[in-house]
């Protein structure tokens, strides 16, 4: 009988498209407003490290997210992340839509979300991932929880995961360790 992490790494392994939550998975949630009413979001290096992975061993990124807001397109871009759907409630919907558009089935993608708004594309996907301090309902419906809490750490945790899942890791690290 297969333990539930070598049932996540079997999944993980499938993963064409990784998608993204913000609030809560590329950040840690917290919302800064300023005087004047601008949002202020911090992000994590590693996290956006870890989406250039891979992106360089060829999978796919997007971000589906209920918020609306520049600083996140500003960090998708950065990322090299064209695929950004925001301001999006049913993000099921918008899952539909971009799988089309991209042409892949929803078992090859992944989705790493932390509260229920989440919960309708985590039970499409193929390999559903979440946060450990995401809602319980969320943490108990998905395939893997990382250790690393959001917008510290957990998103580069997922994609070493699936790095390692597809068996990229060694090679994604490669350029890094070459000895000059």
């Amino acid at each position: 009988m297969q333990s539930t992490l070598e049932l996540a790494r079997e999944k993980a392994a499938s993963v064409k498209l990784m998608i993204f939550d913000v609030d809560g998975i590329l950040t840690d949630g917290s919302l800064h407003f300023s005087a004047d009413g601008e949002v202020m979001k911090t992000f994590n290096v590693l996290d956006g490290q870890g989406i250039k992975l891979l992106q360089n061993a060829g999978i796919e990124t997007a971000i589906i997210s209920a918020r609306q807001s520049a600083i996140v397109t500003k960090r998708a871009t950065d990322l090299g992340i064209t695929h950004i759907r925001q301001g999006i409630h049913d993000k099921k919907s918008a899952f539909i839509q971009l799988i089309a558009e991209l042409n892949f089935a929803a078992q090859e993608c992944g989705f790493i979300g932390d509260d229920v708004i989440d919960l309708p594309v985590l039970l499409q996907v193929g390999f559903a991932a979440s946060v450990q301090n995401a809602h319980a309902e969320v943490r108990k419906r998905v395939d893997y929880t990382t250790q690393s809490s959001g917008g510290r750490g957990a998103v580069r945790e997922i994609c070493d995961f699936i790095l390692a899942a597809q068996g990229k890791y060694e090679a994604a690290l490669a350029p890094f360790l070459k000895v000059t």
